[in-house]
């Protein structure tokens, strides 16, 4: 039996910038956190049968693995060679559809499991990159490269992405008090509104493609508040930070009229007016997590306005270690 686990992620600059559409051209930079909610998936070798069980959301039980419906587990089991007499169970501390990386996390942590499983071993990077084929190749989802890379080394991690693809994966060392102030002061707040990440990424690959100039020279200004994030966390300057992301959400929200909503719009403007002096929402948009940034002493104000109209905060922590096995016997 083998039960590995990956963090979710906050996604603190430059997202969007790690799509093919866009760094196959001008290359991406994208700076994110792991935190400490996780994916957790159970591998197990089925001792009387010769059936291929994957549990999820749904569960699943077919006699080979092309039979299998799951779009990240079927070419994942094919990638590995991996037959039959095999369970798959997967659990999460958070729902997907939140916009903190809920599929690639899975991909990553069912990654570790099975390649544990082979007694095979990956690097960090390699995993992060096959974690990447299999979802954005293989399942063809209309991902970048971000998730994978996050779940996989966790802590505060870089990626630059050349024209070709390729990573540079560095990680930010900060001092135990930057990284104290960042969780103190930059919240997570959630709206209970889910949704798939796949219609708003797939509306800024074809803009992009076809060379939208509204959403390239969006996703130009969403890469160069990137660096200037890195550089203010870089410096403890936590403050400018929170006013950066301000500029990025008005930035973001330019892009598609998807990225946000009525609602979304709202919890933003109540915030504000309690005190934050910016925020946006994770991922693609549309829906998940609200991360703002608040001063100590407007946070109480935040929480209980935001209660009010219906948001439950998150409490985290980061996770500094990334994808790992947990139980091996």
């Amino acid at each position: 039996m083998i039960l590995a686990r990956a963090p979710f992620r906050i996604s603190i600059g430059g997202g969007g910038t790690d799509l093919p559409s866009y760094y196959s051209r001008f290359g991406g930079f994208v700076l994110g956190a792991a935190i400490n909610q996780y994916v957790y998936v159970y591998v197990n070798r089925s001792s009387i049968d010769d059936y291929i069980r994957v549990k999820y959301s749904r569960a699943e039980e077919v006699h080979n693995v092309a039979e299998i419906q799951h779009d990240l587990i079927r070419p994942v089991l094919e990638m590995l060679e991996l037959g039959t007499g095999l369970e798959i169970v997967s659990m999460a501390d958070l729902p997907a559809g939140t916009g903190l990386g809920s599929s690639s996390t899975y991909l990553v942590a069912t990654l570790v499991a099975l390649l544990q499983y082979k007694r095979e071993h990956a690097g960090t990077q390699d995993l992060a990159e096959m974690a990447c084929n299999v979802e954005m190749n293989m399942a063809r989802h209309p991902v970048g490269k971000q998730d994978h890379y996050m779940a996989a080394f966790g802590g505060f991690t870089c990626i630059d992405i050349d024209t070709e693809g390729r990573v540079n994966a560095t990680q930010l060392h900060l001092s135990k008090s930057v990284m104290e102030e960042f969780r103190s002061s930059v919240l997570l707040f959630y709206t209970g509104l889910t949704r798939s990440s796949h219609t708003i990424l797939q509306a800024q690959n074809k803009d992009t493609q076809r060379e939208d100039p509204a959403v390239v020279n969006s996703l130009h200004k969403t890469k160069e508040l990137g660096y200037r994030v890195k550089d203010a966390i870089e410096h403890g300057d936590i403050e400018t930070f929170g006013l950066l992301l301000d500029e990025h959400w008005q930035n973001k929200k330019a892009r598609s009229s998807a990225v946000s909503t009525p609602e979304i719009d709202e919890y933003y403007r109540i915030a504000k007016e309690s005190g934050a002096l910016g925020g946006k929402i994770m991922g693609a948009g549309g829906g998940g997590f609200l991360m703002l940034y608040c001063p100590n002493g407007r946070k109480e104000c935040l929480r209980a306005n935001l209660h009010r109209a219906g948001l439950r905060e998150l409490s985290y922590d980061f996770d500094m270690q990334g994808a790992k096995v947990l139980v091996n016997f």
